[in-house]
């Protein structure tokens, strides 16, 4: 009648968006390190490369699959669930990678104080 759902995938796409996010976290710490020594050598956009957006997809997809298989726990059909979570996982990405291009830039405009969220 009905399908398990993929109680492995849901756990599989947690761990490894996990793992990407840690190493998305320690190439973006090792890539503003670097610029925060040396300013003038490039521009903090420049660092959105592809040492970024390989861990950033990665994280994308776990999430992605993680999402999906939960939604199939809900008892929607595999195709439905990685649809919604397909369109779900596209549009918070977009959104976080935008947000991280506006950080690095209020970054580079202001330095730290720019982020400085206690000042007022």
């Amino acid at each position: 009648m009905y399908s398990q759902p993929p109680y492995i995938l849901i756990l599989a796409g947690f761990l490894a968006a996990i793992a990407a996010g840690s190493a998305f976290s320690a190439s973006l710490q090792q890539a503003t390190q670097a610029w925060a020594k040396d300013p003038g050598a490039s521009s903090l956009e420049d660092i959105r490369g592809l040492s970024l957006q390989l861990p950033y997809l990665g994280m994308c997809i776990g999430v992605c699959v993680s999402l999906a298989s939960g939604i199939q726990f809900f008892g929607f059909s595999a195709k439905v669930g990685y649809a919604l979570g397909g369109v779900l996982t596209a549009f918070m990405a977009w959104l976080v990678w935008r947000q991280l291009g506006v950080i690095l830039s209020e970054l580079q405009q202001g330095g730290s104080k720019a982020l400085d969220l206690d000042s007022f």
